[in-house]
């Protein structure tokens, strides 16, 4: 499917989606870095460093959605890789604390909303699918 032809209101869709991620993780990881927060602990400050950049990766997606469909994707593999590789695990030890099912949550709700609203004819074409140059 060609870009131009790409129906406007898909990118609607998907710029609501970008818009809402980058509102859900601007505020709280952009105060932090700026306010110097983050001179602890390593891992941490890397966490919310990478969101903060992540937030702004999707203003760009909100400007042109179909080109930043990648970072749509990212998000789609990490929560699932999340819920694999550590909801999963405590769940079945019967070891979920609040922070752990509040983030299930967000979870499940972004790899629904990731799901219905990426458009996945179109990603498979542009992103996957081996383009011969002519």
């Amino acid at each position: 499917m060609d870009a131009r032809k790409f129906p406007k209101w898909r990118s609607h869709v998907l710029r609501g989606l970008f818009f809402l991620n980058f509102i859900s993780l601007f505020f709280d990881n952009w105060s932090q870095v700026l306010g110097g927060d983050l001179a602890e602990a390593i891992y941490p400050a890397v966490t919310v460093s990478f969101w903060a950049a992540f937030s702004l990766l999707n203003v760009f997606g909100v400007i042109n959605p179909l080109r930043f469909i990648p970072i749509l994707l990212l998000q789609l593999v990490y929560k699932s890789a999340w819920l694999v590789g550590s909801y999963w695990p405590a769940f079945a030890l019967g070891s979920i604390t609040e922070d752990q099912q509040e983030f299930f949550w967000i979870c499940v709700a972004g790899i629904v909303l990731n799901l219905l609203i990426i458009p996945w004819r179109y990603t498979f074409n542009i992103y996957i699918k081996y383009q011969q140059t002519k």
